[in-house]
C-alpha cells in the first residue's frame, strides 16, 4: 500500500504538497546505486567537486523567489525576510575556501627508506536527516562539505518542508553533480530507522528533537557508524550591568522571536543583572509589541504562524502552566491570535527553574526573564539545563565574557550577539543538545576518516 507524505500549510490548514514515500526495499536499491557511484565521485579532482557544489548553490539562488513563497506556505516564515540564500551562500563559500587545507594530506616524513603520511578519505554514503525550521541552511551545513569531501549523500527532509530537498537536489543536478551521488528521498520515520539498522549508511547527520535523536542512536548502536546530532536547546542569555541595553534588547528579542521562535539557537531564557533589569524589561516589552502577527505572504507581517497547531499548542500549555504557577505575562493577546497556529509572542517574568518554561524547550515566540545578583548566579542559572547549544553574553568587557564563557556549558558562546552560525567556527552542542560538529575545518574532519600510510621503500 502506498504511503503519502503531506505538507499541511500553517497558513490555513490546507494540504500544500504531497509526495509518495519510497518503500523500504526500493530505498535500499537506490542507496546501493549511490554506493557504487561514490568511488568515482571521490576520484574526481577536488577542484572539480568544489566548483560543481558552488555552481549548485548559485543555481539554488536563482530559485529564491519561489523558495521564499514556498517557505511561507510550508512552515510560516514571513516573506519579508527573504529566505535563507544569503546564509547558504556564505556557508558554502567559506567551506569551499577551506576545503583544500582541511582535506590535505598530513605529511609526517619521507626519506630514503620510508614515506609516511595521513590522508582524509570520505566515509562513503552520508545520510542527512533535515529539519523544517531552517530547511536550506541546516542541509547546507552537511551536504556541502560532505559532497566536497567525496561522499555520496542521501537527503531525507522533513514532511513539513516537503519541497526543500527536491529544490536543493534539482539545483545541484543542474550544476552537474551526478544524480547517483546526491539524492533526495521521501522517507517515513520507520523506513529511515530501518535503513539505519541495516547499516545502509556510513555516516548519519540528524537535526531535530532529542527523542528522535535517541531513536537514531539506538538504531545505529553496535554498527560503529558515526552519528552527528544537533538536538534540543534552551539557549540562555546574560545581560550584565555594563551592557548596552538598547543593543541587548534588539539582539535578544530578535533572537527570541524571529521565525516565531522556531530557531535551534533561539533565545529562550534571559538573566539580567538586577541593576538594569527594569530598563531591559520595559524596552523589551515595547520591542515585542511592535511585531505584526498574520499571514506570512503579507510583506508587512513580521511574525507568521508556527509550523503547526500542534507545536503552538505545546507552547500555549507551557505559558499557561507557568502563569498558573505565578509567572507574570507582559504581552496582551494579538488580534490575529487564532488559538491554533497563529500564536501571540510573550515575555514572562516571576519565573523560576521549577517551571517548564525555563527548563524545557518551547521552540516558540516566548521568553522568560529573571533578575540575577552577579556572574556566579548567572552562570549557575545558565548551566541549570539539560541542553547546551549556545549562550549569549552582553557586556562591554571582553575578558569578563571570556572568563564566564569558559564556565558556561554550551557548544558556542556569543558576546553582544545571538542566534548566528559562523561557518568558520564549529557548530556543536553539549549535553542533550547532541554531539559531533558541523562547519569549520572540524566539519570536514567529521565527514571524513583518517587513513595512515607507512610505506617502506625497497632499497637495492
Amino acid at each position: 500500500m502506498k504511503k503519502i507524505l503531506s505538507c499541511v500549510s500553517p497558513i490555513d490548514g490546507s494540504i500544500f504538497a504531497t509526495r509518495e514515500a519510497v518503500p523500504f526495499k526500493t530505498a535500499k536499491k537506490k542507496i546501493l546505486v549511490l554506493r557504487q557511484a561514490q568511488a568515482d565521485w571521490a576520484d574526481n579532482p577536488l577542484d572539480e567537486r568544489i566548483a560543481l557544489v558552488k555552481d549548485g548553490v548559485q543555481i539554488l539562488g536563482t530559485m529564491n523567489n519561489e523558495i521564499v513563497t514556498e517557505l511561507a506556505q510550508m512552515m510560516g516564515r514571513p516573506v519579508r525576510f527573504g529566505g535563507e540564500f544569503s546564509g547558504v551562500n556564505e556557508r558554502t563559500s567559506y567551506m569551499a575556501s577551506i576545503a583544500k587545507a582541511s582535506l590535505a594530506d598530513v605529511h609526517v616524513s619521507e626519506n630514503n627508506e620510508y614515506k609516511r603520511y595521513i590522508k582524509r578519505l570520505p566515509h562513503g554514503v552520508v545520510f542527512v536527516i533535515a529539519p523544517w525550521n531552517y530547511p536550506y541552511l541546516t542541509v547546507i551545513n552537511t551536504v556541502v562539505p560532505a559532497l566536497i569531501s567525496g561522499n555520496a549523500v542521501v537527503l531525507k527532509h522533513s514532511t513539513q518542508t516537503l519541497l526543500a530537498g527536491e529544490r536543493i537536489c534539482e539545483a545541484f543536478h543542474q550544476a552537474g553533480v551526478p544524480k547517483n551521488v546526491f539524492k533526495n528521498m521521501f522517507l517515513d520515520h520507520e523506513t529511515s530507522i530501518g535503513l539505519i539498522r541495516e547499516r545502509m549508511f556510513d555516516f548519519i547527520n540528524f537535526t531535530g528533537s532529542v527523542n528522535v535523536g535517541r531513536k537514531i542512536e539506538l538504531a545505529a548502536g553496535g554498527s560503529f557508524v558515526g552519528v552527528s546530532t544537533e538536538l534540543g536547546g534552551k539557549d540562555p542569555a546574560y545581560v550584565m550591568e555594563d551592557a548596552n541595553i538598547d543593543a541587548a534588547v534588539d539582539g535578544l528579542m530578535d533572537g527570541a522571536m524571529f521565525n516565531s521562535g522556531q530557531c535551534c539557537c533561539g533565545i529562550e531564557r534571559i538573566y539580567v543583572h538586577e541593576s538594569v533589569y527594569t530598563e531591559f524589561l520595559e524596552k523589551s516589552i515595547v520591542r515585542v509589541n511592535s511585531h505584526r502577527l498574520g499571514n506570512p505572504l503579507d510583506s508587512d507581517i513580521t511574525l507568521g504562524p508556527m509550523a503547526s497547531p500542534r507545536l503552538a499548542k505545546l507552547v500555549r500549555k507551557q505559558i499557561s502552566t507557568a502563569i498558573e504557577k505565578g509567572a507574570t505575562p507582559h504581552i496582551e493577546r494579538f488580534a490575529k491570535d487564532d488559538g491554533e497556529a497563529y500564536l501571540s509572542p510573550q515575555i514572562l517574568t516571576n519565573v523560576n527553574h521549577e517551571m517548564d518554561i525555563m527548563r524545557e524547550e518551547n521552540f516558540g515566540p516566548v521568553v522568560g526573564v529573571m533578575p540575577v545578583n552577579d556572574d556566579i548566579e548567572a552562570i549557575k542559572m545558565m548551566n541549570d539545563s539539560h541542553y547546551g547549544l549556545t549562550a549569549s553574553l552582553w557586556t562591554g568587557n571582553l575578558k569578563r565574557a571570556e572568563q564566564i564563557g569558559k564556565r558556561v556549558e554550551t557548544g558556542t558562546v556569543f558576546m553582544n550577539r545571538a542566534d548566528y552560525l559562523d561557518p568558520a567556527l564549529c557548530w556543536t552542542g553539549y549535553k542533550d543538545t547532541g554531539r559531533s560538529g558541523a562547519l569549520s575545518t572540524i566539519g570536514y574532519q567529521n565527514l571524513t576518516r583518517p587513513k595512515s600510510f607507512h610505506l617502506k621503500k625497497l632499497v637495492s
